[in-house]
C-alpha cells in the first residue's frame, strides 16, 4: 500500500506561527499599553501599601498566575491563587481527569467558596486571568473581589469572549466585572495556524500574550516601586549575584510573601 502524503502549508506552519505570534505582540504593544501601565500603577500602590495583588485563572489561565510568582525575576506581593482541581496538574483522563476540571470551572457558586478562604484588605487588589471570559468560576471571582472592595482587573480575550454567551446561572462576561481589562489580543478561535488538510486551527497564541501582559506588568511595578524605595526582596540565580546572596534573597523574598499572605488568611471567612 503506498503511503499518503499529507498535503503541505504554502509557509512552513512554524514560521507562519512564530509569524502570527510577533503580530499579536506588536498589537499587544500598540493596543493595551495604556492598560498595562494602568494595571502596573495599581500594583505598585497595592505593594507599596503593604496589600497584596491576588492573581487567579483556570485550566490554562493559571499559567499567567504562576508565572508572575515565584520565581526568578520575581518579588513578593503577588499572591498566585490556583485551584488544583481547575488546572491540567492532573490527569488528562481517569481520576482527576480534565472532564471533571472542566466541569468544576463552570460551577456557580464555587468562586464564594474559594473568596471566603481569605480576609481581603482595601489595599489589596485582583487580577483574574480568562481567554475566555464565560465560564463561572473566573467570572464570580472577580464579581466576589469587587463585592468585598477590591479593585479588579480582567485579562481576557475580548473577541474569544465576544463570540460566544455567558453561560447560564452566570449572567455576564468576565470583562463585564472588571474595572479595568486587559485584551490578550487573540482571534475568537485562540489558534492561530490553518494547515492544509486539517479542520481546525492548531497552535494557540493566548499563552504568550497573557505570559507577556504579566511580565510587562511586574516590570513596570518593580520600576514604580524602586522609585518609591519599596520594591521587595527579588529572586534571582546563583550566576548573578553568587550562591549566598541568591540564598538570601530567596530566603527574605518567602519571608516577605509569608508576612503578607499571613494576613489575608489568617481570619477565616474573612469575606
Amino acid at each position: 500500500m503506498t503511503p499518503v502524503t499529507p498535503p503541505t502549508t504554502a509557509a512552513p506552519p512554524v514560521l507562519t506561527w512564530l509569524g502570527e505570534a510577533q503580530t499579536l505582540l506588536e498589537r499587544l504593544a500598540h493596543s493595551q499599553a495604556d492598560a498595562m501601565e494602568q494595571a502596573s500603577r495599581w500594583c505598585a500602590e497595592a505593594i507599596e501599601a503593604d496589600g497584596l495583588v491576588h492573581l487567579f485563572g483556570t485550566g490554562h489561565s493559571r499559567i499567567p498566575v504562576e508565572e508572575m510568582f515565584p520565581r526568578y525575576g520575581s518579588y513578593p506581593g503577588f499572591n498566585p491563587m490556583v485551584e488544583l482541581s481547575m488546572t491540567f496538574h492532573t490527569q488528562v483522563v481517569g481520576s482527576n481527569g480534565q472532564r471533571q476540571a472542566m466541569f468544576i470551572e463552570r460551577m456557580p457558586g464555587l468562586a464564594e467558596v474559594i473568596l471566603d478562604n481569605f480576609t481581603f484588605g482595601s489595599r489589596d487588589l485582583m487580577i483574574v486571568f480568562s481567554a475566555g471570559g464565560t465560564t463561572a468560576v473566573p467570572i464570580e471571582m472577580a464579581r466576589g473581589a469587587r463585592r468585598r472592595g477590591l479593585r479588579v482587573i480582567a485579562v481576557t480575550s475580548v473577541a474569544q469572549s465576544m463570540s460566544g454567551e455567558p453561560e447560564a446561572g452566570v449572567g455576564s462576561r468576565l470583562l463585564d466585572e472588571a474595572d479595568l481589562v486587559i485584551d490578550l489580543c487573540t482571534p475568537h478561535a485562540d489558534a492561530l495556524i490553518q494547515i492544509d488538510g486539517v479542520e481546525t486551527p492548531i497552535g494557540p497564541g493566548s499563552t504568550i500574550t497573557a505570559i507577556a501582559i504579566v511580565n510587562c506588568i511586574k516590570v513596570r511595578t518593580a520600576q514604580l516601586l524602586a522609585e518609591r524605595g519599596a520594591l521587595p526582596p527579588a529572586i534571582t540565580r546563583a550566576s548573578v549575584v553568587g550562591a549566598e546572596r541568591s540564598r538570601e534573597l530567596f530566603d527574605a523574598a518567602y519571608r516577605e510573601h509569608a508576612r503578607r499572605v499571613a494576613r489575608v488568611i489568617g481570619q477565616q471567612g474573612g469575606g
